[in-house]
């Protein structure tokens, strides 16, 4: 699963047009100046990355089930969603 981490962190950080090595885990994707067209390229990415679909409403992200709240629960969220694919 470490993987699905890192790659997580080098989606967000290319998005944040930072180095994976400068995006912390419980930052939130807005403190890494991530605006929610990024968030939705973001989302696109990973969702292409791990072939998996990320339930997140981009009308309107407070409804959606994806908790992009940090780093660490977005990374968390897709390990949950990778795990589940692979049942």
């Amino acid at each position: 699963m470490s993987g699905v981490k890192e790659r997580v962190i080098e989606i967000i950080a290319e998005q944040a047009v930072l180095e994976p090595s400068d995006v912390a885990l419980d930052q939130s994707l807005e403190d890494l100046g991530v605006d929610s067209m990024g968030l939705v390229e973001a989302i696109f990415s990973i969702e292409e990355s791990f072939d998996i679909q990320v339930p997140f409403n981009a009308n309107e992200p407070e409804k959606s089930d994806f908790d992009i709240s940090s780093v660490a629960t977005v990374v968390a969220t897709v390990e949950k969603l990778v795990a589940e694919q692979a049942d």
